[in-house]
């Protein structure tokens, strides 16, 4: 019989090891045996890290929760399992645990130019200085994440629209929102505020973004691009 050589893991092509597919296709694409092989990194001399860790999850009924009761001597049947390996496994199954212990994050929903103002007064209203800021959205409208771009002076500040968008393309923003403030407490946009509000529109559109508002924040008041027809 012709000997066939198993491969190790390295040798996959590049697009089925765990490590790449995840990167490529983000964690929900893998296995558990896939993400446990991440965690331990080697199998043994005759089965790679995934295998080995088919062969462990067929023993607890491929069933998580029971691996989470699983002691060291458990692992410690498994050749190529010793202790470090085994530790790895066991702290990010508490992990996991200790997670679904912790209440989920109520996420801020934008449904105004209001909330927008509402999230960056306290951040903006009372700074001697501009500072340029964008609130990245969800297609449902939830917060992503909020991001300071650029500080300056006390009529004005800086801001790159690609800088902008790169920001948006890489957390995976459907929508954004743009923030600056006027420390001299007039909300109305200057003309440069103007110009640069339809060009990160313009961009926006052209990468599928949508631009929800521009808004201006000052001391108990502002103004908002959305609102003034005006975006």
């Amino acid at each position: 019989m012709e000997n066939v050589r198993k491969l190790s893991i390295n040798q996959w092509a590049e697009f089925d090891r765990p490590r790449e597919k995840m990167m490529n296709l983000g964690s929900e694409s893998l296995s558990d045996a896939e993400l446990l092989a991440i965690l331990i990194g080697s199998g043994n001399r005759e089965e790679n890290a995934v295998e080995l860790m088919r062969r462990l999850l067929s023993q607890c009924d491929n069933n998580l929760n029971i691996l989470a009761k699983w002691e060291m001597n458990d692992f410690a049947r498994f050749k190529g399992l010793g202790p470090a390996k085994s530790i790895s496994i066991m702290a990010a199954l508490e992990l996991g645990r200790r997670r679904k212990d912790i209440p989920a994050i109520k996420k801020n929903k934008i449904t105004s130019p209001i909330d927008v103002y509402q999230i960056f007064s306290p951040l903006l209203a009372d700074l001697p200085h501009e500072e340029f800021w964008i609130l990245l959205l969800s297609q449902a409208g939830y917060v992503i994440d909020k991001i300071k771009i650029s500080s300056g002076g006390i009529d004005g500040t800086y801001a790159d629209v690609r800088i902008i968008l790169r920001e948006a393309i890489l957390r995976r923003a459907t929508q954004l929102a743009v923030v600056h403030n006027h420390p001299s407490g007039n909300p109305r946009p200057s003309s440069q505020d103007i110009k640069l509000t339809q060009s990160i529109r313009k961009a926006s559109e052209m990468m599928n973004i949508r631009m929800f508002d521009h808004v201006i924040v000052c001391d108990s008041k502002y103004y908002s691009f959305a609102d003034e027809g005006t975006l």
